[in-house]
């Protein structure tokens, strides 16, 4: 069998009592739930992608599975495996259809549909809908058959305008799927012939450890156990280290920045992926910059840095940047907009759709304007915190977990009705 994720005893977390988000969401999502839950109690559904840690999938399915769980249908997580070279691969796949120019080698192709055709054999058949996320296991559905499943790739990145000849080399595995969902309608991979193409973006769990409320002193006292002066203006960004999310470009913002504001401090948050071999690379650049620089901070989930103290943080910074060139959806949005965080972000995929409209002058497009946008909010705590709190609300509407599970919900329906 594939490698499965536990997650231990779900019944224990609040994800699993729906009733929580009433006072969140409303009556009316909740109702529509529990209607289409009704409809597929003893649904067996298997959600395959390439790591349990670091990354937007890793987020969600935590959440997702044990809510899933306690509307009576059964869920496994479980996990494509392969040598490193194989996610050094995938991983060039992933920056193609975001754009970035890679021809696939032969042998770079071999390897790719031996690891899948390989997982293939291990996958189990007493699945009713297979769920299978982004490109790492996406030639899974040719070499395993169809099971008498239902199939659906999920994508999570921009594949808008990507690199043609990678494209191409996917698009005949991905169009053996019964379903495609995108985060949203301009992501769809351009070629792409399945009978049902679904945009549902993705959404944070306000009852989760990362989202809870937390006492503002506390946050700050963490911070300060950190090294990181709470009394002095700080700027955060949490993401993977990934050139798409340009760190380095945060550097040179934030040292524009510090020439206006000299005691401003920069943080980093970067989960390490398990399935991004990359990402090493550009945490040594950061770390160097970092070097020179006493005000800037480095945490990973390497150094014992978990859900609880990236809430902490984000609670405690003043102003959340997210300077991404390209974008799947960009979660830690969301989570900082659910905090009433201000946040800079780069105008990329799926961050726009997360802004309240009349806040949309904080979207930017280079270094400059993120410098300056970062440096009129330290400026102004009024303007932050309108613009959280708007932020806040534009996140209860439209990207909290119970939209998602509906989402999932109406899509299930209508591949078993």
């Amino acid at each position: 069998m594939l490698p499965e994720v536990r997650l231990g005893r779900r019944a224990a977390l609040l994800t699993c009592q729906l009733d929580n988000y009433r006072l969140i969401v409303g009556d009316d999502v909740m109702d529509e739930i529990y209607e289409l839950a009704a409809h597929l109690k003893g649904l067996h559904v298997c959600q395959i992608n390439s790591t349990a840690y670091g990354g937007g999938v890793a987020e969600l399915l935590p959440r997702l599975i044990p809510a899933l769980d306690t509307l009576g249908i059964r869920s496994d997580w479980r996990l494509i495996h392969g040598p490193p070279e194989f996610f050094t691969v995938t991983k060039s796949i992933h920056n193609a259809l975001q754009g970035k120019a890679h021809d696939l080698s032969e042998a770079e192709q071999a390897l790719y549909l031996h690891v899948n055709e390989q997982s293939a054999k291990l996958l189990g058949h007493d699945y009713d809908v297979i769920i299978v996320h982004d490109p790492q296991p996406a030639a899974l559905r040719h070499f395993a058959g169809a099971r008498q499943a239902k199939w659906v790739w999920r994508c999570h990145i921009d594949s808008s305008h990507p690199y043609e000849p990678v494209s191409q080399f996917l698009l005949p595995f991905v169009s053996q799927y019964d379903a495609t969902v995108f985060t949203m309608p301009e992501f769809i991979l351009p070629g792409l012939e399945v009978s049902r193409v679904v945009c549902e973006p993705p959404a944070i769990d306000p009852l989760a450890t990362k989202n809870m409320e937390l006492p503002l002193d506390v946050c700050k006292r963490a911070m300060a156990d950190s090294g990181v002066n709470p009394a002095n203006p700080v700027i955060l960004q949490v993401s993977r280290f990934d050139p798409w999310k340009d760190p380095l470009g945060v550097v040179q913002a934030y040292q524009l920045v510090k020439q206006r504001i000299p005691t401003v401090q920069l943080v980093f948050i970067g989960a390490m992926a398990g399935d991004d071999p990359e990402g090493w690379t550009l945490m040594d650049q950061v770390e160097e910059e970092s070097a020179k620089d006493p005000d800037i901070f480095i945490f990973t989930n390497l150094g014992g840095v978990g859900n609880a103290e990236v809430n902490m943080f984000q609670r405690g910074c003043d102003v959340v940047v997210q300077k991404s060139i390209r974008e799947g959806f960009g979660l830690v949005v969301s989570e900082a907009f659910w905090k009433e965080k201000p946040v800079v972000a780069g105008r990329a995929g799926g961050i726009p759709m997360q802004f309240p409209q009349e806040f949309h002058r904080f979207l930017i497009d280079n270094i400059e304007d993120c410098a300056e946008r970062i440096a009129h909010l330290l400026e102004r705590p009024g303007e932050r915190g309108t613009f959280g709190r708007a932020g806040k609300e534009h996140v209860r509407q439209r990207f909290l977990l119970p939209r998602l599970v509906r989402d999932v919900l109406r899509l299930l329906t209508s591949l078993v009705s």
